[in-house]
């Protein structure tokens, strides 16, 4: 058909199963097992009826002060959007808009190349190294801009701060983006970085640690030029793109402090347990950082381990990628959740 010959053709990213069955634990998707605080959740009754009628605030103002106030920085530094991949997308389309190829790793969040075959951006992979690290060294080639998670998604790796300002100064003529969609699990943000390098972009989301992915809220913090840039390409598609009641219970998650750090400590010590408990079964796996773990069994196939899980009615995660085929990724749940996955580990390895 000759319209065909004009259509944009991309390979779609592919999310995590939302499995529409009951009575299933469901650690496929990176959710948080615990509910955001109960005064966010309060929010939903706060709002008037008649504003529901109303276009939203298209400055995000509530939301955006919340968080300039909470990280310490100016307004105007920061950005908001509809869920991380939003920002991330909208971030790809503003700043990677050169002939040079974008870099990012060969293992990393599988939209990243989407993005770059949608918006027509050439992109570069680099080789993460056999226990999944980044070689700065890979970076220092030229290219059209740098992106890449921290901690790293599946994998679970953190790199330190030393190694990420060393990516960033060998690039300072491009706009490097760090991903910290998984930082709040464990070790320090590059955030402190945005006072010493202009071309910073930080991206956090509210879908993992702040218990809110059914609200799609995402942020980017920068250097106002950066913040501007992207603002300037955000009104050229739409002024409207963050509803109210996500605006409102997005500020009042932010508030909610002491809730936000109990609910991280509980996660965390989960991890750890579960880390632990795998590893006395056989498991390897990179040291996580995140709210989830990357495991690999020695004996049987991570596809066999899948398709047993999965007719328990555990729901992981299977990546049938090169270098990844071998690797299950299993989000943290509850205390609950994680000895019923080790328990049937246990049977099944027997």
């Amino acid at each position: 058909m000759s319209w065909e010959e004009n259509v944009r053709k991309v390979v779609p990213y592919t999310p995590g199963e939302q499995p529409k069955i009951n009575n299933i634990i469901k650690l496929n998707t990176n959710e948080n097992p615990y509910p955001p605080a109960p005064e966010v959740v309060a929010v939903q009754e706060s709002i008037r009826p008649e504003e529901y009628s109303l276009y939203p605030d298209p400055e995000a103002s509530v939301l955006v002060q919340s968080l300039a106030d909470y990280y310490g920085l100016k307004k105007e530094q920061v950005f908001v959007g509809v869920g991380s991949d939003d920002v991330l997308s909208m971030a790809f389309l503003t700043f990677f808009n050169g002939n040079k190829p974008v870099f990012f790793p060969d293992i990393t969040y599988s939209f990243y190349d989407v993005w770059a075959n949608l918006y027509r951006i050439p992109f570069e992979t680099k080789p993460l190294t056999e226990d999944f690290r980044i070689d700065p060294a890979d970076y220092t080639k030229e290219n059209g801009g740098v992106i890449f998670p921290n901690p790293n998604a599946p994998t679970g790796v953190l790199e330190d701060l030393d190694t990420v300002e060393e990516i960033i100064r060998a690039n300072r003529d491009v706009v490097v983006i760090v991903d910290e969609a998984y930082i709040d699990f464990g070790g320090k943000s590059c955030l402190p970085l945005l006072e010493k390098y202009d071309n910073l972009l930080v991206v956090r989301t509210f879908s993992k640690s702040r218990a809110l992915a059914g609200m799609r809220i995402g942020f980017a913090m920068g250097n106002e030029k950066l913040i501007s840039y992207l603002n300037d390409a955000k009104f050229s598609f739409n002024s409207y793109t963050m509803n109210l009641p996500s605006l409102r219970i997005g500020a009042a998650s932010v508030k909610a402090d002491d809730y936000f750090r109990k609910m991280l400590e509980k996660v965390v010590a989960t991890r750890e347990w579960t880390k632990a408990e795998l590893k006395k079964l056989g498991f390897t796996f990179p040291d996580s950082y995140s709210n989830f773990i990357f495991a690999s069994h020695p004996d049987v196939p991570a596809k066999e381990l899948f398709k047993a899980l999965r007719e328990q009615g555990i729901i992981v995660r299977h990546f049938d990628k090169p270098r990844i085929d071998n690797y299950l990724r299993i989000t943290i749940g509850t205390d609950e959740q994680m000895h019923t996955l080790v328990d049937f580990l246990k049977n099944y390895l027997k």
